[in-house]
């Protein structure tokens, strides 16, 4: 650093961010700064916007080297300035302040534009792309928003760290890609051009965000230490101090001008190095290390400013946490398209709630124009990324052909972070926003969200780099995605395809008059079920029992069957499962139920059971529910589907208990249940006194489909996880992520309130299980028969 003072860069720092009039010690009330934000709100501020036609304009608030500042008087910093936000200046990985915060962009001009091939002009590069350079956007402003009190061990950093924008910084540097003194020399022929950064003004910001969110940020600039201490304690992850507001006021500004800079096709795509991150903070609180929605408030302003240029945007963020700002942001805005691909694990991962299921797909004018793809689990990989780009994002953002596409690039889904637990290379993330480099004429912006490992967020920001400058990605050998990677994006094609034809297995056969407001067709499970009823009651003499109850009764036409001895004195096995078609050896990556063959693995188990003298009841839960008033209601309340779904599944089950099973004479009943409907058996064991007296086991057989085992209740936990642990058998897949250690503390088997958990060998769906585990099953069985359950 120079042997530069703290107190002289502190000063310094905050006389370049609120200008050379009065000058209160940091921690102090600037009137005069509060004067104008309020007046902020009143006219746009002119704080250096780009110059029409020409290069960037250098913002009257950048920061000059102080080789050139003039002298001014020494000041004194209060013992209460932030002294964490000073220790990064003078981090051994600094950056030197001489050169960095020189203005690197300079105008272009047709007679001085030697990155143009030949003599080529700037009117005519606009029509070339290829003849423009890749921009790149960062500030070390940023990096003085930082923990006022942080842990004593050094080591322990917040997750939300100063140096991840210096780390990217320094990676585009040695690669080569950037020029700066400090490291090395451009290797390329077109290296990176430099966008500057300023102040995102008062009205942008409030493009978003509500004006009281934006005094509230503001009003930390004038707070002392141990306010800001305590309003952290009050807020959902999230810390402050003086510099917040300035680093968050950068942040937007960079994601502005780097945008603009796409849009006005001054550089053909870029990368905005910037926090803090945005995604998360809505409208009117901030959150999850977020202040203000960068790549919202970045969008708004270029459909205001380029309204024929930039009509459509297409916002995809891969950040490993559902973008709970964006969406809000433009849930009702036919304009923008966006589609988060992140962890949601039924909820429980952060911001957790519904809000990132897939079945919030917009509101109003702007219903499908939201679209989420919610892993079930955290361990998700290359593979699945690339399928779910294949098979929903890029067919769609095909279709909405944007003007404009902004990636709101976190990097916490990478190899190595241990927040996102997933493992996306470096490689993936090149050639998802290769495809996306496909649309729009190109126009790219890349803006940093989260990512917390330094190494990953460096080599992932680079790859994603080197690919916006025209270098192919790198191969990737696994391509095949998992099992629940495959079934989760299928999930979302399947329910998004009412907004989208082109998600149809058929697009001529799917239509927006034939999906939204016409006859919904025989859906494939349904069909597959009555050929499989068909099939039953030929081999084993099975009927369907009526489910009278008018709530559900159409939903499971069908779906019971049962032997006509299922009421008498003998052994009784119920088979919980889910629909036919989910059990096949279908390739996911396939997608043609033509090139699979169709299967039932549970076939082994009746005939085992009809030999061994059991009667059988026969459950097939199915994936959708029918609406006897009107089909079409439910896709606009998606909450309300999915809700009533599990109603259903859990009154059906209650039903059947009730009506056919309880009070038969049956001399023993077993449950079993394959995948989902696991959960249905549980819930007769929490919700009926009775249930227990009467079964002698239950068997459950659960792969990485169903991420939360089911369990006993609260209230039941003593007598009952007592009960289900003795007589039970819980067959739980090795890829199960119960199985992972998530925090180092070593793997914990589930207690008992979650029955006898055991791991299996297995690691893939329920059909290899059904397969492995028959003889554990009939043992299981036999011993409560007091025989060895082979049959008579």
């Amino acid at each position: 650093m120079n042997n530069i003072d703290s107190e002289k860069i502190a000063w310094d720092t905050h006389y370049d961010l609120y200008g050379s009039g009065a000058r209160p010690p940091i921690g102090e009330l600037d009137k005069s700064a509060t004067l104008a934000v309020s007046a902020s709100l009143q006219k746009p501020q002119s704080n250096g916007s780009p110059i029409d036609g020409v290069g960037f304009a250098t913002p009257p608030t950048q920061m000059r080297p102080l080789s050139q500042q003039k002298e001014r008087p020494k000041q004194i910093v209060p013992n209460d300035a932030p002294k964490v936000a000073l220790y990064e200046l003078v981090a051994k990985d600094d950056v030197d302040m001489n050169h960095q915060m020189e203005p690197t962009a300079t105008p272009v001009s047709p007679s001085e534009d030697e990155l143009l091939e030949g003599e080529v002009g700037w009117t005519e590069a606009l029509s070339h792309p290829k003849l423009l350079a890749t921009g790149l956007c960062y500030d070390i402003r940023m990096r003085y928003h930082s923990e006022l009190d942080p842990p004593k061990q050094r080591l322990d950093f917040h997750p939300e760290d100063p140096r991840r924008i210096y780390h990217i910084y320094r990676a585009l540097c040695q690669a080569g890609l950037y020029k700066d003194p400090q490291f090395n020399v451009p290797t390329i022929e077109k290296p990176l051009e430099r966008i500057q950064a300023r102040n995102a003004t008062a009205s942008e910001i409030c493009l978003v965000h509500t004006a009281n969110h934006y005094h509230f940020v503001a009003s930390t600039a004038a707070m002392t230490n141990e306010s800001l201490i305590h309003l952290e304690r009050m807020h959902d992850s999230i810390y402050f101090n003086p510099l917040t507001f300035s680093s968050a006021l950068l942040s937007a500004g960079g994601a502005i001008e780097t945008c603009k800079a796409v849009v006005s096709s001054r550089v053909k795509n870029a990368i905005a190095v910037i926090r803090p991150p945005g995604h998360h903070a809505e409208c009117n609180r901030p959150m999850g290390f977020c202040l203000f929605d960068n790549v919202s408030i970045a969008a708004k302003v270029c459909q205001a400013d380029y309204p024929e240029a930039c009509r459509k945007v297409l916002i995809l963020d891969w950040d490993v946490h559902h973008g709970n700002g964006i969406q809000q942001a433009f849930e009702q805005d036919p304009n923008v398209l966006y589609i988060s691909i992140h962890v949601h694990d039924d909820g429980n991962f952060y911001p957790l709630g519904p809000y990132g299921d897939h079945m919030h797909c917009g509101a109003a004018a702007g219903l499908g124009k939201n679209i989420n793809i919610p892993w079930p689990t955290k361990g998700m990989g290359d593979s699945d990324y690339l399928y779910a780009f294949q098979q929903v994002v890029m067919p769609v953002a095909y279709d909405f052909n944007p003007d404009l596409v902004i990636i709101a690039a976190g990097f916490d889904a990478a190899v190595g972070d241990q927040l996102g637990g997933c493992f996306v290379t470096p490689t993936c993330y090149a050639h998802m926003a290769h495809m996306l480099m496909s649309l729009a004429n190109g126009k790219l912006v890349v803006c940093l969200e989260g990512g917390y490992n330094l190494d990953s967020i460096s080599k992932s920001a680079l790859a994603v780099t080197r690919t916006l400058l025209g270098e192919p990605p790198d191969r990737i050998e696994k391509t095949r995605p998992t099992k629940s990677g495959a079934a989760t994006v299928d999930m979302v094609r399947v329910y998004q395809r009412r907004f989208w034809p082109c998600l149809a297995s058929d697009p001529k056969s799917s239509t927006k008059e034939g999906t939204m407001h016409g006859k919904v067709g025989l859906r494939v499970e349904d069909a597959l079920r009555a050929y499989q009823k068909q099939q039953l009651c030929d081999e084993f003499d099975m009927m369907e029992l009526s489910v009278f109850r008018e709530r559900i009764s159409k939903s499971f036409k069908h779906q019971v069957l049962a032997t006509i001895n299922y009421a008498d004195a003998v052994p009784l096995i119920i088979f919980f499962h889910d629909p036919y078609h989910h059990q096949t050896g279908q390739d996911p990556t396939i997608g043609r139920l033509a090139d699979a063959e169709l299967y039932d693995t549970l076939t082994w188990y009746r005939e085992w059971a009809i030999k061994a003298g059991f009667a059988i009841i026969d459950v097939n839960f199915p994936n959708h529910i029918a609406n006897a008033d009107d089909v079409d209601e439910l896709m606009y309340d998606k909450a309300y589907e999915h809700a009533k779904r599990i109603a259903e599944r859990n009154e059906l089950a209650i039903y059947l208990w009730e009506n056919y099973i309880e009070l038969n004479d049956s001399t023993a009943i077993f449950f079993m249940g394959v995948g989902s409907p696991a959960r249905e058996i549980v819930h007769i064991l929490n919700n009926r006194e009775t249930f227990f007296q009467r079964i002698s086991g239950i068997l459950l057989l659960l792969d990485a489909s169903v991420p939360l085992l089911p369990s006993v209740s609260d209230q039941n936990t003593y007598y009952l996880s007592k009960w289900f642990k003795q007589n039970s058998l819980v067959l739980v897949s090795a890829d199960h992520p119960i199985w992972t250690d998530h925090n180092g503390t070593g793997v914990k088997k589930p207690g008992k309130r979650f029955g006898a958990v055991w791991k299996s060998e297995v690691e893939g769906g329920v059909n290899d299980m059904l397969e492995k585990h028959r003889e554990q099953v009939v043992e299981f069985v036999g011993a409560r028969l007091g025989g060895n359950g082979r049959g008579r």
